[in-house]
């Protein structure tokens, strides 16, 4: 495993989901210390992230599991009172007085529960809010942060996906059921306590008898928890197909080509093969559950008869049947709801492991030093790629092999090269959104690594092939060019009119205040590829950078109109350094230096003069080219004759 495969989400083997079982009586404490302590640390740090979200929420329902855990007993030794005064009523030893305190003390105990119950369920939902904000921010913020390499990770891409998944629902379900678990040992341990007296025993009994529901409890959990994971691809295989079908962009298609029929069918498939291995564990734990229910029964049978029989023979009064076999009662169903919420919590913190791992995820584009540089703004600037290689992580072929490489102050440049070339890759490593396997890349003689990343983002204009469609107004996908620079209406036309794309624009319903796509807003526009595509030159245009780089920027736009772009960033190059990658040579014959990629080596590089004189690659694809614009030419002339003939 190479260096830079372990950086980038391959070095997480001492994951507690990949602990090695113990393979001998010897390391089963071992193993039960490690599984524990994994458990306590995902534990608290959940309830970090709700302390940090709202800490006050987090003493509240610390109160009302104190208070969710004695109300219980206080009412059931209340009941049992007012039936021990109502048994004397009946034989004429108690006094009215007495029994309606009681019945008073009851309703007033009853309404304040219900009460308190009330304002619970508000605490509840309002922390369920604040909290899932919370951490739906902290997974945003650190998504920021994540290295480009890791979203070409399929493991990361697991840890984001069950990350964003669990944010929802688990922190909250984890936490309730935490609160309702003090909640139950509080009123278990003061029901054993009361039962104590009749009969030492019988909690003892109750307790024994559960424990091998436990045991099924705890290992089906894990069961479960390993099957989804290990069925982590099954279930973004089913959320791709079923949204293949409802995908907007991709409705047209699916209709045209009856593709619909086809999805459902794989989504079917998928589903099936992931349903049939979790139908079949959810079938066998319910069947243990079952058998220890019957033992349950029969031991619990066992008791009240007892109980029954002491009042019969006149040792408890008809009150102390009602508590002691209600304490039965609440010890049965406490360490049942003991061991379903113990599971429950494991459970959730397992799941929870997914959003602590994609947290830990490591940052390894940042400053090599301690105080990074800043680059200076609104200057020329030189890149050089010394002996510069890359390979995406976890595999083994480089992208770019060895590439030597000066890029000057004012220079435009073309990168030209069939596709898989390492075109796009190569800017990546210039913008340093990638760093090299092997190599150094120079800016202004400094290595780049020693610069503040924020900052060198900022001298770079750039528009991948990729470019972003933002379902905002026409005004802000431009603004996004450099949000850090107040926008006026100026600029923001100035840009536009550079790109070519003011007239489309002034023509829509609202200008530049027109939200674009229907995704939010039902009178939103829908832009074609073409106008998409001058959009976002025009935020390039908008942002003031040193240089200007275009990656296949014109594919959607016609000749003509790609020829208007160029022109223009023919003006608004000067004093920048630009570099273009298009497919259309045609561009590349007033450049500065071309340089031509093949299998991610250089290959050539000069001007279009130099490049045509040597016959090698370049001349090749430009010719190719050039033939084929003849031709098509040549046809359209044709077709016109005729048509004028006719």
């Amino acid at each position: 495993m190479t260096d830079l495969a372990f950086h980038y989400g391959r070095g997480d083997l001492d994951n507690p989901y990949r602990r090695p079982k113990p393979k001998s009586l010897k390391e089963v404490p071992v193993y039960i210390r490690d599984v524990t302590k994994d458990f306590f640390k995902r534990l608290f740090y959940m309830y970090t992230l709700v302390w940090e979200a709202s800490p006050w929420m987090l003493f509240l329902m610390i109160f009302m599991a104190v208070f969710n855990g004695v109300t219980p007993v206080i009412g059931a030794q209340i009941r049992a009172e007012l039936l021990n005064r109502l048994a004397d009523a009946y034989v004429g030893d108690a006094v009215f007085q007495s029994i309606l305190t009681l019945l008073v003390t009851l309703f007033v105990f009853n309404f304040t529960v219900n009460i308190i119950t009330t304002v619970n369920n508000l605490i509840r939902r309002i922390t369920n809010e604040v909290v899932v904000h919370y951490i739906k921010l902290k997974i945003m913020r650190k998504a920021k942060t994540v290295d480009l390499a890791s979203f070409d990770m399929p493991e990361f891409y697991a840890k984001l996906e069950n990350a964003n998944r669990e944010a929802g629902t688990r922190p909250m379900d984890i936490l309730n059921s935490s609160f309702s678990l003090v909640s139950t040992l509080i009123s278990m341990f003061s029901f054993i306590t009361i039962l104590w007296g009749v009969s030492p025993a019988a909690p003892g009994i109750i307790i024994l008898f559960a424990i091998p529901s436990a045991a099924v409890n705890f290992v089906y959990r894990a069961k479960n928890v390993k099957y989804i994971r290990e069925r982590s691809r099954n279930r973004r295989e089913m959320s791709y197909f079923g949204g293949l079908v409802t995908n907007h962009n991709m409705v047209k298609e699916i209709k045209l080509y009856n593709l619909a029929d086809v999805f459902i069918g794989r989504f079917d498939e998928v589903f099936k093969t992931y349903y049939h291995g979790h139908r079949r564990l959810i079938i066998n734990e319910q069947m243990w559950h079952m058998l220890m229910t019957v033992l349950r029964t029969g031991v619990n049978c066992g008791l009240f008869l007892y109980i029954a029989k002491k009042v019969c023979d006149g040792i408890l009064k008809v009150g102390d049947y009602s508590l002691y076999t209600g304490a039965l009662n609440s010890i049965g169903s406490g360490v049942t709801s003991f061991i379903n919420t113990t599971a429950t919590i494991y459970e959730g913190t397992l799941f929870i492991e997914n959003m602590i791992s994609f947290m830990e995820e490591e940052t390894h584009i940042r400053p090599s030093i301690a105080e990074p540089a800043k680059p200076q703004r609104g200057i020329g600037h030189t890149i050089e790629l010394r002996d510069v290689s890359f390979r995406y992580p976890g595999t083994e072929r480089d992208v770019i092999s060895h590439v030597n490489l000066t890029i000057r102050s004012g220079e435009t440049m073309v990168l030209v090269g069939l596709n898989g070339a390492g075109k796009t890759t190569l800017i990546k490593l210039i913008t340093r959104l990638y760093d090299p396997t092997e190599g150094v890349i120079l800016l202004d003689g400094r290595d780049i690594r020693e610069y503040d990343v924020e900052a060198l983002y900022q001298i770079f204009g750039i528009i991948f092939q990729d470019f972003g469609k933002y379902a905002v107004t026409v005004a802000e996908n431009i603004h996004y060019g450099e949000i850090s620079r107040v926008a006026n209406d100026e600029d923001i036309r100035r840009a536009a009119r550079q790109s070519n794309a003011a007239d489309y624009i002034e023509s829509l319903p609202e200008g530049y205040d027109t939200p674009l796509m229907r995704i939010f807003d039902e009178n939103g526009t829908d832009l074609s590829g073409g106008q998409w595509q001058k959009l976002a030159i025009a935020r390039a245009f908008f942002a003031d950078a040193d240089f200007l780089i275009l990656d296949e920027p014109t594919s959607a736009l016609d000749p003509m109109a790609e020829q208007e772009i160029y022109n223009e960033f023919g003006k608004l190059s000067e004093g920048k350094t630009t570099i273009f990658v298009s497919h259309r040579l045609s561009s590349a014959t007033t450049a500065s230096k071309i340089v031509v990629l093949e299998y991610g080596q250089k290959v050539e590089e000069g001007t279009h003069t130099e490049l045509m004189e040597l016959k090698g690659k370049y001349y090749t694809l430009f010719t190719t080219q050039a033939q084929r614009y003849i031709e098509s030419t040549s046809e359209e002339e044709f077709a016109e004759r005729r048509r004028r003939r006719k």
